[in-house]
């Protein structure tokens, strides 16, 4: 997406709920608990009740007591900096401690409070003044409080982008915390680290930090770190691509710090939500959730969060085309980082300066910002790989075409660079989703040039990254080592797409949906033919009535359904001619086709009828992956492992009526000597793992099934309790891809088997995805809710093909085929069309 900024406001760092030391009293009635019960309120993050408890406190002591007056003061103050009103904290703190209070810890927390307040309002001299004054008079009292003042100084120094000094001081105080066993202040330091972390660009270890951080929230029930930590885990997973997980735990946030009050967090969570809605192209809504952060960060008079969103502000503006008013926001928000000395503020609405010059034919200028803003040191990744896209598409214009396919490639090695910095194969997954719109200017650019070679080069080169990795297929570290010219045809397959076509005997179709333009390739045994399509959002829509009309049973035959039809056309239709009847045709989808099955289109005939009339369709993830199914495979044993009809382990998941007669049909179809059957209170998580899975060539489940759309490696087959744990019944998808298979087929009998969340480039991913991330050479899984009677017929239909001889994908044709083709209510596709074939390796 042209303009994406991706990051402008940091991840929040300010936890500061310094924890108090209490001391004794005499002549007034019971200060302490006055006191204890503020400080709790305070930590529970019920902001405004401890603000009016601590205020009123301090006026009923301050007439009798100086000591306990001005520790409720300080806790006052406090509060008031965790609720965002930094120069309200410096009024509270104003006036001078009383002589004998002036060198202790009261003195001691009043100036780390007045720094940091000093720092929020980026006044760093004198934030930096207030510490050190702290710092020395901690050391030289042996102050217990030297912890929360070091956590201070990280804060300070994160402000300041110097993230070295922030990450140092910062390990500091947690040392400090643990060895003084101060719960809270670990548990600030850990969500602090975890924003350093991620302005390092280091979303792994902030995970890590900030779960840390969260679960301790949780377990203190502290209302205010907990939606602080949640809010920053949001901004990783954002950066990671996981836009669906990002955008519900920042409205989750937000909602956490509007209830108690914490104005500053939740200025910053809705503008981030903004963000998140701008990456999906929804631009209404960014601009609203832009709007409402700036109204409430100009009523705070937060200089960085007003440049936040201005600057979102003018992103939105440049792709509405409204130039003038881009121009105005990006200046306002350019002059304001200015005067901040906030080089890192600048940049980006740099960009905005650099898009509205190319807009208006400035190509000069904008070929300086976008070099300049691709070059400075300060530039994180994000915004690097978006001036050089930016300045290719700026000499695609210019009718410089090798200029413009060399930035192309410099962006996307850019995002390589990105996405290799990261660990866990689990947050790569989403990863590609930051890089789709890079790989759609891309390929356009290409096909424009009539490089539909490369251009298919490029578009596979983005599929299935994770899962090709995994499977050895791809090395990892594949993107970071080679000269950016050779980027989109570096660990292509070494055989040609024809050869792959002519060894997999099949036709393969392969998709890429854009927003402007989509493409479909048609590859058959001795060519390669390109296809124009509409519009991703056109598809897309086709696409989800359709879907809902198969999921409310209709008959979508008989009533001739125009998407049907609309679908068949525009999808297959083209390359009609190139497909043999009754021949196999294997396909590589993207975007909403991930979750659609092409048998149910509509051929215009005469008669009407289903596509899987005429072919035999299924799944593979990219070319590079089908490729490397054609070597040779290690023969399998034969052998089968059953693992189904489990008792109800929550009234979530009741008791399947025909597990155990599927259970009987597929079981029938093996020799007792050649299966192993688990069933009832033995058809456990714990048995599929200690069965030696690699040992089957048949794997079948016959069980409930979750989806999780934030966590796809959370989705799981829902078997029996294993012991006392909660979820000891779930065997989850990411245990699934730590035991390595070797089997001709995996069937997962029961609802969303495929996967219920699709990631770009990726494709679905779920249980399907993990089988074949083990080893599976197929999986067979659902795409939506299977009917439990429908699914043991069809199971039976699929193992008596199987031992004919059938492969799989033919096996489970011909069973489809006997539910279309019967008398039944199981015509319909709503029972026959929800099980779907993927080949893997």
């Amino acid at each position: 997406m042209s303009g994406l900024k991706s990051q402008r406001f940091e991840p929040l760092v300010l936890a500061l709920s310094l924890s108090l030391l209490w001391f004794g009293c005499s002549g007034l009635p019971d200060p302490q608990k006055t006191f204890d019960q503020a400080r709790d309120t305070f930590f529970r993050g019920e902001l405004a009740n401890a603000r009016e408890q601590a205020d009123t406190a301090y006026r009923r002591f301050s007439g009798h007591d100086q000591e306990w007056a001005w520790r409720f003061r300080i806790l006052e103050a406090e509060i008031v900096l965790d609720q965002g009103s930094s120069k309200d904290v410096l009024s509270l703190l104003d006036s001078p401690l009383p002589t004998q209070l002036a060198n202790g810890d009261l003195e001691i927390r009043k100036m780390t409070l007045q720094g940091s307040a000093y720092a929020q309002l980026d006044r760093f001299q004198d934030a930096d003044q207030r510490l050190r004054k702290a710092e020395a008079l901690s050391a030289m009292s042996h102050s217990q409080l030297a912890g929360e003042v070091a956590r201070a100084r990280g804060v300070l120094e994160f402000r300041r982008n110097d993230l070295e000094s922030a990450g140092r001081y910062l390990r500091q105080s947690l040392q400090l915390a643990r060895q003084q066993q101060n719960v809270h202040l670990q548990m600030t330091d850990l969500s602090n680290l975890g924003a350093v972390a991620e302005k390092q660009e280091y979303y792994d270890e902030a995970i890590d930090w900030l779960n840390d951080a969260y679960r301790s929230a949780n377990m203190l029930h502290d209302q205010h770190t907990g939606q602080v930590a949640l809010g920053n885990l949001a901004w990783a997973y954002y950066k990671m691509g996981d836009f669906d997980r990002a955008l519900a735990f920042y409205k989750d946030a937000e909602e956490g710090a509007k209830n108690i009050g914490a104005v500053y967090d939740q200025i910053g969570w809705l503008n981030n939500i903004g963000l998140v809605y701008y990456q999906l192209n929804q631009l209404a809504p960014a601009e609203d959730y832009y709007r409402q952060s700036l109204a409430l960060a100009q009523k705070n008079e937060s200089s960085e969060l007003i440049i936040d969103a201005v600057t979102d502000l003018a992103f939105v503006s440049v792709q509405k085309g409204q130039l003038a008013e881009a121009q105005q926001y990006g200046e306002q928000a350019f002059q304001k980082a200015h005067a901040r000395n906030d080089r890192v503020s600048e940049l980006y609405p740099l960009l905005v300066r650099g898009q509205v010059a190319a807009a208006r034919g400035d190509h000069k200028q904008a070929d300086e910002i976008f070099h300049e803003v691709a070059k400075d040191p300060k530039s994180d990744l994000s915004l690097r790989w978006q001036a050089q896209n930016d300045l290719a598409k700026l000499y695609e214009q210019e009718n410089r075409y090798a200029d413009a396919d060399k930035q192309y490639q410099f962006a996307l090695a850019t995002i390589e660079e990105a996405r290799e910095s990261l660990q866990h194969e689990e947050f790569k997954l989403p990863f590609q989703a930051n890089a789709a719109h890079l790989y759609d200017d891309y390929i356009r650019f290409l096909v424009a040039q009539k490089k539909d070679q490369r251009a298919l080069q490029a578009a596979d080169y983005s599929r299935a990254r994770t899962l090709a990795e995994g499977l050895g297929v791809l090395p990892k570290n594949s993107g970071t080592d080679m000269p950016e010219k050779d980027m989109p045809k570096k660990d292509m397959p070494k055989k040609d797409p024809q050869q792959i076509a002519r060894q997999a005997h099949a036709t393969i179709l392969f998709y890429w949906l854009g927003r402007e333009r989509s493409y479909l390739w048609a590859i058959t045994a001795n060519r390669t033919t390109r296809y124009p399509l509409p519009p991703a959002a056109e598809i897309d829509a086709a696409v989800q009535r359709y879907r809902k009309a198969l999921l409310h049973w209709q008959d979508v035959l008989k009533t001739a359904s125009a998407d049907g039809s609309y679908l068949y056309d525009t999808l297959v239709g083209p390359a009609q001619k190139l497909i043999p009847p009754n021949s196999r045709v294997i396909l590589i989808t993207d975007g909403s086709l991930d979750s659609l099955n092409f048998e149910t289109l509509l051929v215009p005939g005469p008669p009407l009828h289903y596509w899987i009339e005429d072919a035999t369709v299924l799944s593979a993830s990219s070319l590079r992956v089908l490729a490397a199914s054609q070597t040779q495979r290690e023969r399998g044993t034969g052998r089968l492992l059953l693992i189904g009809d489990a008792p109800s382990a929550s009234p979530e998941y009741p008791p399947l009526p025909n597990a155990v007669r599927e259970m009987e049909n597929v079981g029938n179809h093996f020799a007792t000597a050649g299966r192993s059957t688990y069933s009832r209170d033995q058809a456990t998580p714990a048995a599929y793992l200690k069965s030696d899975p690699g040992q089957f060539s048949f794997i079948h489940f016959v069980a409930h099934a979750t989806a999780s759309k934030l966590s796809p490696l959370d989705s799981a087959i829902v078997l029996s309790r294993s012991s006392a744990e909660q979820d000891s019944f779930k065997l989850y998808a990411r245990d699934i891809t730590h035991h390595s298979l070797n089997a001709t087929l995996v069937t997962i009998s029961s609802c969303y088997g495929a996967g219920d969340t699709a990631y770009s480039g990726e494709g679905l991913v779920g249980l399907s995805w993990a089988f074949l991330r083990a080893g599976a050479h197929n999986v067979i899984g659902a795409l939506w809710e299977v009917s439990d009677a429908s699914t043991a017929t069809l199971m039976d239909h699929l193992y008596d093909g199987l031992k004919r001889g059938q492969p799989p994908d033919v096996a489970l044709r011909s069973a489809k085929l006997s539910l279309l083709h019967s008398d039944e209510v199981v015509r319909k596709p709503f029972y026959w069309a929800p099980f779907q074939l993927y080949t893997g390796r």
